[in-house]
């Protein structure tokens, strides 16, 4: 068994991280899950949410954006459409995406058709702010 995981996470645009880390914890649509070495085969999809990682007792955050998340091997394969860490937020930036969608929300109803995507910029916003207050830790 290994004793490390090898972790890609890569966007439409670029690979963000490539590494080999202790543990991964991750938020999946059925609720958040952890990653040791020696893990099963998993395939999963991910929704808008934090992944941190640890890597030799320090602790990285980042900001996912929907995706899918394989595990065989101990190589951990991480597609999404976007990832943040948590250094690279802009906090001003996500308060006023943030104030954009609550605005828009309160106009708008369930039946709405843009309702499902303001209801994600707003979960997306408060997904960064929440992450952007952490840095690494040990």
């Amino acid at each position: 068994m290994a004793e490390k995981l090898k972790v890609e996470i890569m966007t439409p645009y670029k690979i963000v991280m490539s590494e080999e880390v202790d543990m991964i914890t991750a938020t999946g649509t059925l609720g958040e899950f952890g990653i040791l070495p020696g893990h099963a085969p998993f395939l999963t999809s991910l929704k808008i949410g934090e992944l941190s990682y640890t890597k030799d007792g320090i602790t990285y955050y980042l900001v996912l954006n929907w995706g899918y998340l394989e595990v065989d091997n101990d190589e951990v394969t991480i597609l999404v459409e976007t990832a943040e860490r948590a250094d690279e937020i802009d906090l001003e930036r996500a308060k006023a995406a943030l104030g954009r969608a609550e605005e828009a929300l309160k106009m708008l109803t369930r039946e709405d058709k843009d309702f499902a995507v303001y209801q994600a910029a707003l979960e997306r916003a408060l997904m960064r702010m929440q992450v952007a207050g952490k840095s690494s830790r040990k």
